[in-house]
């Protein structure tokens, strides 16, 4: 039987097929599960209809905006109708305005700043109070999106590096919280991938290269390697894990200078 037969989670962060978030809904829709796709605006919305349409099965779509008020309620409404609970929940959202990813950090703006830890911490805060009640429990996961930047300083990073430092914190706080409602919250800290968001990093090449020559598996991560990290973490194979970070980086994190 495939590991997530029956069950329905919902993915935040897809915008096209190089994202991240598709290699996990595709890893996710392999072993089963049900999937819901949202999406921030219309014209995204067109984007992720399409690629809807290659996952097995019925899936649901909802539009969210976790920076616009209510947007969050309004879409769990939308899931609820569809789904009689949530089994998982996968938050791959992350922002920064491009002239923060570069240059000093020192020089990071106070609504650079607050951007980035609204769109990429916060709102793993906020998409777990509201799916909670429908996660309650069905021993449901939550899993976030990080990266090694949260821990090391990662040139260029910058805001973003302090955002996941922030999301890797309230991932223990909110396992704490939901543990007794049988709800698990774990992330993943994902090597460097060529996504669109992620070349908007300066220099950004130079990473990958980086980590292919120095990682022990010689070579980069891609979508596959985290989607299936993510199908095991809303797995019953992941029973007793919560409040972790894990590393699918190839072995990057391992390495020492």
């Amino acid at each position: 039987m495939a590991l997530l037969s029956g069950k329905n989670v919902v993915i935040f962060g897809v915008a096209n097929k190089r994202s991240i978030a598709w290699g996990i809904a595709q890893a996710l829709n392999r072993e089963g599960a049900r999937i819901a796709l949202t999406y921030q605006n219309e014209r995204m919305g067109d984007a992720v209809k399409k690629l809807a349409g290659d996952l097995e099965g019925d899936t649901v779509l909802a539009p969210c905006d976790v920076t616009v008020e209510g947007d969050i309620e309004r879409c769990f409404e939308t899931i609820g109708k569809e789904f009689d609970g949530l089994d998982g929940l996968v938050h791959s959202i992350a922002f920064a305005k491009r002239e923060e990813l570069g240059g000093n950090f020192v020089d990071t703006s106070w609504d650079g700043y607050a951007l980035a830890q609204q769109v990429s911490a916060w709102s793993l805060i906020g998409l777990c109070r509201a799916a909670a009640p429908m996660m309650e429990g069905r021993d449901a996961g939550v899993v976030c999106l990080s990266y090694y930047g949260a821990e090391k300083v990662v040139q260029n990073y910058n805001v973003m590096g302090v955002a996941k430092a922030a999301l890797e914190s309230s991932t223990r706080y909110l396992a704490n919280d939901l543990g007794p409602r049988g709800i698990r919250v774990n992330a993943i800290s994902a090597g460097p991938i060529k996504t669109v968001s992620a070349m908007g990093v300066s220099d950004f090449g130079s990473l990958l290269d980086s980590m292919a020559q120095k990682s022990p598996l010689r070579r980069n991560v891609d979508q596959a390697d985290v989607g299936n990290t993510a199908a095991f973490l809303l797995s019953q194979l992941s029973s007793g894990l919560t409040g972790q970070v894990l590393y699918v980086d190839a072995g990057y994190s391992i390495m020492g200078v």
